[in-house]
């Protein structure tokens, strides 16, 4: 069965998960046409992600000109299913920040997706994110394209489900995904109660056999990883008052940092200022081994966010057997048993977050691996790519 996958910007250092899902569904004998709108906007460090973005499409690549003659064609071809597409994409825009000329480019590019899809023969549409991507490919199915389907992560979609028109994508959709329960529950909120049979639950998914071989827990003083994008949902900031406080209390305690955003030069500072510097370490984007290998270095990982769907660096982390330090929000207990698996703290509380610290801190290493060991069986069993990939191509066959 042939698809297309409809994507805003990819690959992005983040996104890795989009390739494995993608890499799995080929395994089980699905072609996939990779359409996104935008080229990256970071470098790509990871080869996987540029062996991805030579295999893509970009759709705004083609210009303006070119996306015009696709809308026209398509005016022309099926006048009534285009005039219900303008009108849907009227009312999206209208309530949505971004305004209804973006709105309008949005069908202009959907227009293409319609097209290439005809040409291509793909027979179903899946969107990641519930933002424009999933507009393009509901507008994309409102002007006679193939059914579609998204899958929503959080926690932006759940911030503004009206200005993203979340309510009418998933009720137009043949079925709607979630990461997890807690994000189906929210999505449950927004419709009646008879859409809820098409809002299922796929689990973003990693790839056991990148981690078949975990590093033994390290001996010596605490070693912590933090990976995610510098951005405030991320709660970076937070480690900065958490650490100085868990080292009055545990001394020597070092923190590697592992990512890139708006907030890396803030978040340096910081550092500098709270006299952190030789008990922190910036890296930048690593790619995939570079992050196994930081991991494997560490004692285990810790997540400080203020709002997640169900983070990847999460699973990561337990796949490498060492225990999480994180949030007590969304989907994230669903993952992480506090005590067995790792430790959860309410969001936005630093001495929390600090003593968290000093209880690993005091763990014995022993200890630490049996625990790793738990996080490892646990999300072997609960994300495997392969399997997760299964339960979104059956979902895909009987739409």
């Amino acid at each position: 069965m042939k698809i297309a996958y409809i994507l805003n910007t990819y690959p992005q250092p983040s996104h890795s998960f989009i390739r494995r899902e993608m890499q799995a569904l080929e395994r089980l004998g699905f072609v996939i046409d990779r359409i996104a709108m935008r080229t990256p906007d970071a470098a790509l460090v990871d080869a996987g992600d540029r062996d991805e973005a030579a295999r893509t499409h970009y759709v705004l690549g083609r210009g303006a000109v070119a996306l015009l003659r696709d809308l026209a064609a398509e005016a022309w071809r099926t006048p009534r299913s285009m005039a219900a597409a303008l009108a849907l994409a009227w009312r999206c825009g209208g309530r949505s920040e971004a305004g209804r000329l973006r709105h309008l480019i949005y069908l202009a590019e959907a227009a293409h997706v319609v097209r290439r899809c005809a040409g291509s023969g793909a027979a179903h549409l899946h969107a990641h994110f519930g933002t424009n991507a999933a507009t393009v490919a509901m507008l994309a199915h409102e002007m006679g394209g193939p059914p579609y389907s998204f899958t929503v992560h959080g926690p932006e979609e759940f911030d503004a489900p009206r200005a993203l028109s979340l309510a009418p994508k998933i009720e137009r959709a043949a079925f709607t995904t979630a990461v997890s329960s807690y994000g189906r529950s929210q999505l449950s909120r927004l419709v009646d109660h008879t859409v809820w049979p098409r809002i299922k639950v796929v689990h973003c998914g990693i790839e056991p056999a990148r981690f078949a071989d975990p590093a033994p827990m390290p001996e010596g003083s605490l070693r912590l990883v933090a990976i995610g994008r510098f951005v405030e949902q991320k709660g970076q900031m937070m480690l900065v008052p958490a650490l100085q406080e868990a080292l009055e209390e545990t001394p020597d305690i070092h923190l590697t940092l592992i990512g890139d955003g708006p907030l890396r030069g803030v978040i340096a500072d910081a550092i500098t200022a709270a006299g952190l510097g030789d008990h922190v370490t910036l890296t930048g984007w690593l790619d995939e081994a570079g992050v196994r290998t930081a991991l494997g270095a560490s004692h285990g990982l810790v997540m400080p966010s203020f709002a997640e769907g169900l983070p990847m660096v999460v699973m990561e982390a337990m796949a490498a057997a060492r225990p999480v330090i994180a949030t007590y929000i969304a989907g994230t207990p669903e993952l992480v048993e506090n005590g067995k698996t790792g430790w959860l703290v309410p969001a936005g509380d630093a001495s929390a977050l600090a003593q968290a610290m000093v209880r690993m801190a005091q763990t014995p290493p022993s200890d630490l691996a049996h625990m790793g060991s738990d996080a490892r069986a646990r999300v072997l069993e609960r994300h495997d790519v392969d399997t997760e990939a299964a339960k979104l191509a059956d979902h895909i066959r009987r739409q």
